[in-house]
């Protein structure tokens, strides 16, 4: 095993668009979205240990077995060449918790890389697929991170042309929203859609040029709207503000802007916080990594 620390930075994401197509045999539902990472990232420091521990600096975030850090750290530790070999984790939080930017995921897919390299294992991409797929439906995304086309339950990933470093305006509540709940509401007003996502819209170049950004679409949209009216209020502010689109991050709570490459975000962010006074807005911009590994002093930008 490696002595010095390792460190994993781990990206947000937004959904380019969203489709809920209906609800599958296995209870969960069948999805056709389009993923983009984002530079905003949390941080995952680990070092060896005789056991696999967790302290994390955002009291929110659970530090016991359930945290997808400790999940996925168990779920490769059965590779490992030493029988019940440990890690000590150390998370820093900066992807807002129930906020739909896929945070805990891809801080399950940092973990397995981290892991992988602190203990000297190698599953090989399909085992290593396998394992994020059991982890969580958006975990195989920060596998790839840049743009991805993923269906099933959103854990098929298909890695699409980037979209580009565009500007990307997030709004973040002072709430957060459970997407257990969000898909519960959604409930008997799912209807599948015939057509899906438009794949037209979004492919190859366009979204760099000419695009009209038409594919921007999420369906949980309605649901969420319905029960906090505020997110709809922000979505459309950002929309008002020069935005190509704006959606719905996910399951909420976060909503974010797509912005023209080279649009100047600071002005726009400074006039958001003063009319909502209570978000936080961040001016990030899309990314085209997923989670990596790097020294201690290294990473965390696009």
């Amino acid at each position: 095993m490696t002595p010095e620390a390792l460190v994993a930075w781990c990206p947000a994401k937004v959904n380019l668009s969203l489709r809920v197509l209906g609800r599958r045999d296995d209870g969960y539902h069948e999805l056709d979205t389009y993923f983009q990472a984002i530079d905003l990232w949390d941080r995952i420091e680990v070092r060896p240990h005789d056991r696999l521990s967790l302290a994390c600096d955002d009291a929110r975030v659970g530090e016991g077995p359930d945290n997808l850090v400790l999940r996925a750290a168990t779920a490769l530790r059965g590779l490992a060449p030493v029988p019940g070999v440990g890690a000590a984790f150390r998370l820093t939080k900066r992807i807002p918790v129930q906020g739909g930017l896929g945070g805990g995921s891809s801080d399950a897919a940092g973990t397995l890389l981290l892991c992988a390299r602190l203990w000297n294992v190698d599953p090989g991409p399909e085992r290593m697929q396998a394992l994020a797929e059991a982890l969580g439906a958006d975990v195989p995304f920060f596998l790839f991170g840049g743009t991805a086309h993923g269906t099933g339950r959103g854990d098929r990933i298909r890695p699409v042309p980037y979209l580009g470093d565009l500007p990307i305006l997030l709004g973040v509540p002072a709430f957060g929203m459970s997407t257990r709940e969000v898909f519960a509401a959604l409930g008997e007003r799912l209807t599948p859609q015939a057509a899906g996502v438009s794949v037209r819209a979004f492919s190859g170049p366009k979204c760099r040029g000419d695009n009209d950004f038409s594919f921007m679409i999420n369906d949980l949209e309605s649901v969420v709207f319905a029960a906090r009216g505020e997110l709809r209020t922000f979505r459309d502010a950002l929309v008002d503000a020069g935005a190509l689109g704006a959606l719905l991050c996910g399951s909420g709570s976060s909503v974010f802007g797509l912005y023209p490459e080279g649009f100047d975000l600071a002005p726009v962010a400074r006039g958001l916080r003063e009319r909502f006074a209570r978000w936080t807005v961040v001016a990030t911009r899309a990314v085209a990594r997923g989670a990596y590994v790097a020294a201690p002093a290294e990473g965390g930008a696009g």
